[in-house]
């Protein structure tokens, strides 16, 4: 790989952190912390939204983003891996 194609890789890899997080932080902060209450007037499985994002949904969203993550890497590996 030389190393204006090294350079989009981790351009492309970044981007794809930055997504990841923001998304966790959605999740995690804003629907488990700041917009609690709201959330709190539906349910789920018995349970208030908002509570359950707190408690559950959280931990949920940062293992499938693991996964997502991992996958998505493996794409950008083999795309780059093939220009190189």
């Amino acid at each position: 790989m030389g190393d204006n194609a090294a350079k989009r890789y981790w351009e492309a890899n970044i981007k794809l952190i930055i997504q990841v997080l923001v998304i966790w932080f959605v999740v995690s902060y804003l629907a488990g912390i700041v917009f609690v209450e709201a959330l709190n007037g539906i349910s789920l499985g018995g349970y208030k939204l908002g509570f359950w994002f707190a408690q559950q949904g959280s931990i949920y969203t940062f293992v499938i983003l693991i996964f997502y993550y991992a996958k998505q890497v493996d794409k950008l590996e083999d795309a780059y891996k093939k220009g190189a």
